[in-house]
């Protein structure tokens, strides 16, 4: 298992000891997708879901997301986390909505499980809160797009 951090020498999973890394800033920003009909997204710009503001949900739920990534990912370290932004963005031209989702730490390991957990469960809750009208949709893009700090320094995705 040779480059897989999270397998030991005779291929069990395990947490990474990270107690001997630098204490450093870091960084992730992920980004996703949910692509909708045309109906769908205008109710959702427009103001007019059942069930309330649809973004400003979705940009808590991302934003909880983040905080509990140790409890749903089972080898994440538990983190203390300094920023979650979480933006979601209408983009007519899908349609449907761009959601990005950055994280910031202190600490001996990075934070991109917590953005990619912001970023999917952001668009989760789009689906949820507007599946009643379109069952249709479809989460797709995630991934990191930066990751900055610590030993493996930046990435940035092209």
């Amino acid at each position: 298992m040779a480059g897989l951090t999270h397998f030991d020498g005779k291929g069990d999973a395990h947490m990474v000891d990270v107690s001997d890394k630098d204490v450093t800033d870091r960084v992730a920003v992920a980004e996703a997708h949910i692509k909708m009909a045309r109906e769908t997204f205008d109710i959702i710009t427009e103001g007019r879901a059942k069930k309330g503001d649809v973004l400003s949900v979705a940009r808590l739920a991302g934003i909880m997301g983040a905080k509990r990534t140790s409890e749903l990912i089972p080898l994440c370290h538990p983190l203390p986390i300094a920023k979650v932004a979480v933006e979601l963005t209408p983009d007519p031209d899908l349609p449907g909505i761009r959601i990005t989702a950055t994280v910031k730490t202190t600490g001996q390991t990075g934070v991109e499980m917590e953005a990619l957990t912001a970023a999917s469960t952001a668009a989760l809750t789009v689906y949820d809160m507007a599946k009643a009208v379109d069952r249709a949709m479809e989460i797709g893009g995630l991934r990191v797009v930066l990751k900055d700090g610590g030993k493996s320094g930046r990435y940035e995705a092209k």
